[in-house]
């Protein structure tokens, strides 16, 4: 069996390719990423390391993915996740995200591979997410304990990088339809652990754990700028678990779309990720408050995996605390990353 890792370079795809080389028989992995990204290239060493060859090819460029090998099944984890990029580089959302999938999936259709496809939370309507607190500038902790499942409105604007997450999950029913070929869609929130290199508006849990570390400072933005803000958060390594279920399951379960998460034990707001920052490596550091909130901003989400449990009897192992002291050791042991928080 082969199976084809876009944005195998990236942290959640470098991740997901060594954990399924590792635990897998009889199947080789191969990356594909054109080593772009912040870190990649340091990801790149570590597929090289346990024999993942990538492939050096920009995921727009149909005519040479059209030469790779044949391929089993393709997990597509190739985007560009940064939300606020809808603003200043709308063409490299549209082509990576969607323009990209449509590529993925012609190979598909040519190799007869199935797919599995990382989808996003972001793909729920901004206003409807909003609507769950009810003031725009949270001046106190949310005390709300609502789960969003995958019925939750996506008819209303998400930000380009949501639509175009959500047009592809579109596109690859559209593509497979009559076929034998099957698919999942997994809408994840954020997922963290070692190895991400994470900036102020995607990979925030990194960001916190490094900038505390090497005593930086960080911001609250949006919504008062107090640091209220609340999300979910999977460790990697469940997220990695949950798609080798998934591999495994594939014949006997398709078709389907999941939203997968650490749900309401591992949800945290930024002030309380500060205080379990600030206690893990007995540092403070200053804090700017910016109220000023972006258009694509949401102030709270949390995961609803009733379903995939009902189909996979699955859960998240780690808790908050696993996931950010992983990521402390990771950070402890790689002194020489620090530039890529600074």
């Amino acid at each position: 069996m082969k199976i084809l890792i876009t944005g195998g370079c990236g942290f959640v795809g470098s991740n997901i390719a060594i954990y399924l080389q590792k635990n897998l028989k009889k199947v080789q992995v191969y990356s594909l990423d054109n080593l772009s990204r912040n870190g990649s290239s340091l990801n790149k060493k570590r597929l090289d390391k346990i024999n993942i060859k990538n492939f050096n090819i920009n995921i727009e460029n149909f005519k040479k993915i059209k030469f790779l090998p044949k391929f089993d099944l393709i997990i597509d984890c190739c985007a560009e996740p940064a939300i606020e990029a809808s603003k200043y580089d709308a063409d490299r959302v549209f082509n990576t995200n969607l323009l990209g999938t449509f590529n993925i999936l012609k190979k598909c259709l040519e190799d007869k591979a199935n797919i599995i496809f990382l989808s996003s939370s972001r793909v729920y309507a901004i206003q409807k997410l909003r609507d769950l607190v009810k003031k725009t500038n949270i001046i106190k902790p949310l005390k709300i304990k609502y789960k969003i499942n995958e019925n939750f409105t996506t008819s209303s604007a998400s930000s380009l990088y949501g639509f175009t997450k959500l047009a592809s999950e579109k596109l690859i029913k559209e593509m497979f339809y009559k076929t034998n070929l099957k698919f999942i869609i997994n809408r994840f929130g954020v997922i963290a652990g070692p190895w991400q290199f994470g900036k102020q508006d995607q990979g925030f849990v990194p960001l916190w754990v490094a900038r505390h570390l090497f005593k930086k400072k960080l911001s609250y933005i949006g919504f008062g700028g107090k640091g209220h803000q609340v999300r979910d958060v999977l460790h990697i390594r469940d997220a990695c678990e949950i798609i080798l279920i998934q591999i495994k399951k594939i014949n006997k379960i398709n078709n389907e779309t999941f939203n997968i998460g650490g749900e309401i034990n591992n949800s945290i707001s930024l002030n309380d990720l500060t205080i379990k920052c600030e206690k893990l490596t007995k540092h403070k550091i200053k804090f700017k408050s910016v109220s000023k909130t972006s258009i694509f901003d949401i102030p709270y989400y949390v995961s609803d995996n009733n379903k995939l449990k009902k189909f996979y009897k699955w859960k998240p192992s780690r808790n908050i605390d696993k996931i950010l002291k992983d990521i402390y050791n990771w950070l402890s042991k790689n002194n020489t990353i620090r530039n890529y928080f600074l």
